[in-house]
This record gives C-alpha cells, structure tokens and sequence, in this order.
C-alpha cells in the first residue's frame, strides 16, 4: 500500500536552534498513529511543517492525490494543502470566538463551495441547491458531537471542552482524508477524555480518515493508537506498536529519567 502523506528528512531550524532532526514518518489510509514526547520536543513543529505553516529547512513532504500520484506540498502555504484534503486542530484553541458555533463550521466549507458569487448573488439553482446540502452536513456534524443545540452560541461562550469538539468539527467540515489532532484532550477531565477516545474512533471510520495524534494523556494514546512515534528534543527515539513504547527503556528514561529506567 502507498502511503497516503509521507514526510522524508525534515528539519526545522530556527536560528541557532534546531527544534527538530531528520524527521520521517509514512501514513498509511486509515492509520491511526500517535506522536509523542516530552514537553518542548518538537511535535507541534512537525504538525506545524505538515499543514504549511513552517517550511521545512530540510527535506519534503508528499501527498498522494490519487490520479496525478503523490505531489510535494512542502513550501506550500497551508490553505492549499488544506485544500488537498489535510485538517488540523491547534494546541491552543483557534476558534473565532465573536461568531456563533454554527458560522465557525460553515466558514470551513468556503474552498468546497461548487457555486460562484453570481450565483449567490441572485439565488440561482446551484447556489440552493448547494446550502441545502451544507446545511444538512453542518447539522449531522454538531449532532455527532453533540453541541447541535448550541449552534446558535457565540463559540466564546461555550464550556473548555465543548470548545476542543468544536475545532475538531471544523475541521471535519473541509471534508479532510488526513486529520491531525493536537492535543485534543487537553483541559478534559477523565469522563471527557473517555468520550472523546470513542468519537475519534467513530470518525475516524465513519470519514474514512487517516488520523495522526499528538497526546499527553497516555491512557487515550495507549487505547486507540495503532502505532507510535515518539520525539525527544527533535529527534526520533523510538517507534513501533504501543505495548513495544510503553516498555522501551530508551521512552522511560526521556519522561522520567535515568532512575525510572533502573527501578
């Protein structure tokens, strides 16, 4: 199987400092892959050199597109690789917090519109027709994660958690066959947690979605990741099969030190 987005080589410099070295990962359709590390190891950067908003000082990122093969989308700018179909979601929640739940999803839909201004202007066949069906998408979305009777809610005003659900429809709204999460179970307490290991899951089959995850809580990595890379201070340590990760002395000692491994 060709692998749907795969990354050869990347390094990130800024300045003096190299945040992350000769970084390789292959996703694969319908993988689910978690990336993993210790604080400030670089995973924000790789998803930040995936979706465009870093060039890479070293290497290239390809996507498979189907009849035309695999196409390099390193140096692109991150609207056009969001337009060949990779979503993400932030560390820090990027909603626009003055409009309302529903208009946050729907602004997701601009590049996907098949209608032109004319169209809108003067309410023509393509332009009903096509509302129709982006009404009905946005509605099925909000009621997956159950915020569908808070779609009229300033995105502000909505509860921590409600807030990660919502960013993460957004993204599912552009219609993404990749879909990367960062953190997106931050703030949650461990109920949330459990519901949001589930629905990632459900997504995941239900768009046929090919899923890569950053994650401190390593209950929701270890439950739902089929394999794991893990980073330390930009540089690959170890990947492989959860249950091969979570024994590796080599991870131990980078979360909690020489004298973990020992004991």
């Amino acid at each position: 199987m060709k692998p749907l987005l795969s990354a050869q080589h990347l390094a990130m410099q800024f300045g003096g400092l190299r945040a992350v070295h000769d970084f390789s990962l292959d996703l694969y359709p319908g993988e689910l892959v978690g990336l993993i590390g210790p604080n400030g190891a670089g995973k924000t950067t790789v998803f930040n050199m995936l979706t465009g908003v870093y060039e890479p000082t070293e290497g290239e990122i390809t996507l498979e597109t189907g009849s035309r093969g695999p196409q390099v989308i390193s140096g692109l700018p991150p609207h056009k690789i969001a337009r060949q179909g990779v979503a993400r979601t932030f560390q820090n929640i990027r909603l626009f917090k003055s409009m309302t739940v529903w208009e946050n999803v729907a602004i997701a839909h601009h590049f996907r519109v098949p209608y032109t201004l004319a169209h809108a202007f003067l309410r023509l066949p393509p332009f009903g027709k096509a509302e129709v069906e982006l009404r009905q998408e946005i509605q099925e979305l909000l009621s997956i994660f159950k915020i569908d009777t808070k779609a009229d809610w300033q995105a502000a005003n909505l509860p921590y958690g409600e807030q990660r659900k919502l960013e993460i429809v957004r993204a599912l709204a552009g219609k993404p066959s990749i879909l990367l999460l960062d953190e997106p179970a931050a703030g949650m307490n461990p109920q949330e947690t459990l519901e949001l290991m589930d629905l990632i899951r459900f997504i995941k089959d239900r768009y046929q979605l090919t899923v890569l995850l950053i994650e401190h809580d390593m209950n929701l990595v270890m439950g739902i990741c089929q394999r794991l890379l893990v980073l330390d201070y930009g540089r690959t340590i170890a990947a492989g099969l959860p249950a091969a990760i979570r024994a590796n002395p080599v991870v131990i000692k980078a979360y909690l030190g020489e004298d973990a491994v020992h004991a």
